[in-house]
């Protein structure tokens, strides 16, 4: 009887935390990765003349 209960406890955890690790995974994916835009040219000229 005891056994019974511990392993479904057990199994109930395992599978608590699959599905939390499988929702984890799922937002990662679903993040909008976005890359800075290219400094203007003028920007650069600016800063090598301040140098």
């Amino acid at each position: 009887m005891t056994f019974t209960i511990i392993m479904i406890v057990c199994i109930s955890i395992v599978l608590g935390i699959a599905a939390l690790f499988g929702m984890a995974v799922h937002k990662g994916y679903e993040y909008n990765h976005t890359v800075d835009p290219l400094p203007d040219e003028d920007h650069i000229k600016k800063e090598k003349a301040d140098d």
